[in-house]
């Protein structure tokens, strides 16, 4: 082993020890915690039981007219319909796959350019201005540019959801990385690292977090923005759905395919928190 690769070694054990100190729960900890849990979850699913009491007694009641607010029966049977016919399965799988395309490109420009301009202050200076003033605009504020010059087609999604997910991603790395402590910079250096060996095994492990939290922040942009672009300028998918709803006065239709687009983002919502909590096990403490 070199002298190189020891002194690389043993930075690497004292960076981890410097961010990654894992506490175990106490023992009995995971059964104590069940409970709250399950209180928290039951107080969470309050208001969404109240909301569908309250649409369905209006319903049945005809408090509203059911040309404007159908049934909770009909909505589910209308779902069950579509599901059974294959329209809502292939309108899924097209919004899954350019949300999951775009977010792929966004996100790793993003990792890359906030990494570029996390290293580099120059970068940050020429760059960072920029990211802020594209981030104040909204996704329907570049539709009619981008139509103009794409059209109406995937590519004008794929820039849509890619240019909704670059931002967050890029600042949050940037973020992350500007926040690393000194202390493991200095860990690092009276080891010897080299720069690149600094990066791999200091800084981006200490700016997971961030990174984490501008890809979970991303994705739920992209989402956004993809069913945005699809409601304005598509003929498939998910947002489709709503808008071929309201052409056809059904809005049992508009409110089945609202649950979805619903049901969709949380559960994309939750696959990256979940995946989030484990590359981020490390920072767990006792309660």
């Amino acid at each position: 082993m070199t002298q190189q690769s020891i002194h690389e070694s043993q930075a690497e054990a004292a960076a981890y020890q410097l961010v990654a100190p894992v506490p175990a729960l106490p023992a009995g900890g995971a059964a104590r915690l069940l409970p709250r849990r399950v209180g928290n979850i039951a107080v969470g699913l309050l208001f969404p039981a109240a909301l569908f009491l309250a649409w369905r007694v209006a319903a049945e009641r005809e408090l509203v007219p059911p040309q404007i607010l159908p049934a909770p029966g009909l909505v589910f049977q209308t779902l069950t319909e579509l599901a059974s016919s294959g329209d809502l399965h292939t309108n899924i799988a097209i919004s899954l796959g350019r949300v999951f395309g775009g977010f792929a490109v966004g996100g790793a420009a993003g990792l890359v350019l906030g990494v570029a301009m996390g290293l580099s202050r120059r970068i940050e200076d020429y760059l960072h201005p920029l990211f802020r003033a594209v981030a104040q605009v909204p996704v329907l504020g570049w539709l009619p540019l981008l139509m103009m010059l794409v059209g109406i087609g995937e590519s004008l999604k794929l820039i849509i959801i890619a240019s909704a997910s670059l931002v967050p991603v890029a600042l949050n790395t940037l973020q992350g990385i500007r926040g690393v402590p000194r202390t493991y910079i200095e860990v690092a250096r009276v080891f010897r690292l080299s720069h690149a060996a600094m990066l791999r095994k200091v800084v981006l492990p200490a700016a997971v977090p961030s990174i984490a939290v501008g890809i979970r922040y991303g994705l739920t942009q992209a989402w956004l923005s993809l069913v945005t672009v699809e409601l304005l300028a598509s003929s498939e998918g998910v947002g489709f759905l709503i808008v071929w709803g309201r052409q056809l006065f059904q809005l049992d239709v508009v409110l089945a395919a609202i649950l979805v687009v619903g049901i969709l983002g949380l559960a994309l919502d939750k696959g990256i928190e979940t995946i989030e909590a484990r590359l981020l096990r490390w920072r767990r403490v006792s309660l």
